[in-house]
């Protein structure tokens, strides 16, 4: 059945002559027609004339496929040693096969970001070499590593618009020129010269390589600690800092952007004001901190004294390690707490905790920064042996490391684990729309372990260490809110939240389900996994003996009708045998990032929480400013788009608390204010975040009415 606008075939208004340039159709969105309403299908026609005006004049011809993948090779545009894997009429099969899908653009801006940041082009950077299928193909191709089933597989299953690997993945594989398929990093520093020498070296290693790296720098002695005994020596974390923001500004993938990087810092470290100083708008440039992320650690105790308006004590790391023999990080304080405070031989001072909370309040307000990582909360949640002291750039890569310790001229003395992601994610509505559910997920999984399978970061010995150990995988999602809105639910509703719930419960059972028939098939698991807590079973034991059913009638229809088996206790008991006769092969499976670009070409609402405009204004370089309509919207469907701000933090959050409790790792969970929010209300959201149990808090945005879209009155098209 067509889809009609004022009685006519939207196809034939798309494909109707026009005059206008993409760009000019693309801004009609934000102008209402003579009715009132938005002009959805002038964007579709964008996307129509980007191709008729740009895309086609500016793509290389070649006759046929074997023409195009031979100059291809020859150029040093593909990597011979991956289709060399494959017969060439097994790659011209899945070919035909991907273009057989009619694949189009649903938006003006999704096609504008492929042909800007994925698609292959020659070297100068003026023609196109690859189609959307081409690139789909290819990343099938290196991902499968000569398994035919596996390649068509995964190249249904993205260009179905299902999966979406992440942007290094779906960017570099299968390119002879290439940067790696990770997304970011995570690395401790300790308290010695080696390794922060090391680590300045790591940051610039794995930020010319183009991945975002996260440093832990809880365990710095803090600023006047003794160095060789002598009072008053250590500056502290500052310098560090600096020393690693100059390293990022440095290694600035051959200027194609700026090196991203984060540090992360617990909040009873006695340098914690100062680091949260380094944000401030009047902040001494001696210390401002201008493009380096923050990240700060929180206890369950750091609550508790606040909740009584107690002062907290801040520990010295320098005496705490000689005291109890073992990093700061290792140290539970809030289990500790009181016996640190009572231990006369290490230093402390002590802050208000109240003061502590409004200060982070005051800072996010400012900035966005500090990201809040929820310590025991997610060290409860583990299911891995070994303690989780930081987290990532995105604030939902939550895995345990172990330091590594150096000679004198830097070399190892023994090399620790530290930790990569390997990202990729689902969309939501279209993997609920899958023929077959449970296929598709662990067809994403098989994609996933193969990226971590094909990176070896040799630049960084104990990241390389890590990823071979624990093949680490964070298989995302995204689309919720329009998965929703297209089924007429409003986000954060009893049946969202129920949806949200049944369907993290779901996607949980299958990753494991695929893990361990990797493993199987591998005959090993992670190096570890006799210490975890799904070799022991007790993973399993919430799914086993609870009730993991739909609470409304309206989401066990929607999953009827989609025909989506769910988990029975008795699927999970016999996951729990097969988990402890074969293991399971990735030590961590599952973490929500923050999608972006990944989300508008594959024409998805981002991560899981609401949109933040029903037309999202983005500014895209030379072109200005590019409108972006939520997906599924219609002009008869606005109200299930009530935006993130109108939202409001506690539905966002409960919905993460949903989800986040299927999750072995953390989400990317971003907080949205509207301008009239006050310092008190971001701490009300921190709090109520805490007790839904969410590990994890991410950004934290202030509504800018400026940016909105779709709520001017007036034309803008003139200035763009």
């Amino acid at each position: 059945m067509s889809t009609t606008v004022e009685g006519r075939d939207l196809e034939a208004i798309i494909r109707e002559e026009t005059d206008l340039d993409y760009h000019a159709l693309n801004a009609m969105l934000n102008l209402y027609d003579s009715d009132g309403r938005i002009q959805f299908a002038r964007d579709r026609q964008a996307a129509r004339q980007f191709f008729l005006q740009h895309v086609n004049k500016n793509t290389v011809f070649f006759h046929d496929l074997k023409e195009k993948i031979d100059y291809l090779v020859e150029h040093d545009y593909y990597e011979k040693d991956v289709l060399d894997q494959y017969s060439f009429e097994f790659i011209e099969k899945l070919s035909k096969q991907a273009y057989a899908k009619k694949f189009r653009f649903q938006t003006f801006l999704g096609a504008f970001k492929f042909y800007t940041s994925y698609t292959l082009k020659t070297f100068d950077g003026k023609r196109y070499l690859e189609r959307f299928e081409d690139r789909v193909v290819m990343v099938a191709l290196f991902l499968a590593r000569g398994d035919e089933q596996l390649a068509t597989q995964l190249m249904e299953e993205i260009i179905s618009g299902r999966f979406q690997p992440a942007t290094p993945t779906f960017l570099n594989a299968g390119k002879r020129q290439r940067g790696e398929l990770v997304s970011c990093f995570l690395l401790r520093i300790e308290d010695n010269m080696e390794s922060i020498g090391r680590s300045i070296n790591s940051a610039l290693q794995l930020s010319k390589r183009g991945g975002g790296v996260a440093f832990a720098l809880t365990n710095i002695r803090e600023s006047g600690a003794p160095i060789k005994k002598i009072e008053n020596q250590s500056s502290g974390v500052i310098p560090i800092m600096k020393l690693l923001e100059d390293s990022f500004s440095y290694a600035n993938q051959l200027g194609a952007r700026q090196g991203a990087g984060a540090v992360y810092l617990h909040a009873h470290h006695p340098d914690i004001y100062s680091f949260l100083d380094t944000k401030r708008e009047n902040a001494d440039e001696k210390i401002r901190i201008k493009t380096l992320s923050l990240g700060v650690v929180i206890p369950d105790i750091t609550f508790q004294l606040a909740k009584k308006n107690e002062d907290m004590y801040l520990f010295s790391p320098y005496d705490v390690e000689r005291e109890y023999g073992v990093p700061f990080s290792e140290i539970s304080v809030s289990e500790k707490y009181y016996e640190l405070v009572d231990n006369p031989h290490i230093k402390k001072k002590k802050i208000n905790a109240r003061e502590f909370f409004q200060t982070l309040a005051e800072i996010q307000f400012e900035s966005g920064y500090p990201y809040i990582m929820y310590e025991d909360t997610v060290n409860r949640a583990n299911p891995i042996d070994g303690k989780i002291i930081m987290s990532n750039l995105c604030s939902e890569i939550l895995q345990v490391s172990s330091p590594s310790t150096y000679h004198a001229d830097l070399s190892y003395d023994e090399v620790g684990k530290d930790i990569s992601c390997n990202l990729g994610s689902l969309n939501i509505a279209m993997t609920m729309d899958s023929e077959n559910f449970g296929r598709t997920v662990e067809t994403a999984i098989r994609g996933l372990t193969a990226v971590s399978e094909a990176s070896n970061i040799e630049s960084v010995p104990s990241i390389a260490r890590g990823n071979d150990m624990s093949h680490a995988i964070g298989l995302g999602q995204m689309n919720l809110h329009g998965y929703l809105a297209r089924e007429r639910i409003h986000y954060g509703s009893e049946e969202g939240l129920d949806f949200t719930n049944m369907y993290f419960y779901t996607v949980a059972y299958h990753c494991v389900r695929a893990s361990m028939l990797l493993a199987k098939e591998r005959g090993r698991a992670f190096e570890g996994f006799e210490r975890s807590k799904y070799a022991t079973g007790e993973y399993f034991e919430k799914y086993i003996k609870g009730d993991w059913t739909p609470r409304t009638e309206r989401i066990a229809q929607l999953f009827a009708d989609a025909e989506v088996h769910i988990p029975t206790p008795q699927d999970w008991e016999d996951l729990k045998a097969q988990v402890a006769e074969h293991g399971i092969y990735n030590q961590n499976l599952q973490a929500v990032p923050p999608t972006g670009s990944i989300s508008y070409i594959n024409n998805s609402t981002s991560s899981i929480h609401p949109v933040a405009s029903r037309i999202e204004i983005r500014k895209e370089g030379k072109i200005g400013r590019v409108y972006y309509p939520a997906p599924f919207m219609t002009n008869e469907n606005l109200e299930y788009y009530q935006d993130a701000y109108e939202v409001g933090y506690e539905k966002i959050i409960d919905t993460y608390a949903e989800a986040t409790q299927h999750v072995d790792q953390g989400l990317s969970l971003t907080l949205f204010f509207k301008d009239t929010a006050s310092t008190r209300d971001v701490n009300k959201a921190q709090i109520y975040a805490w007790r839904k149990g969410v590990k994890t808090v991410y950004y934290i945005r202030i509504r800018q009415l400026a940016l909105q879209g779709t709520e001017v009155d007036g034309c803008v098209s003139c200035m763009l």
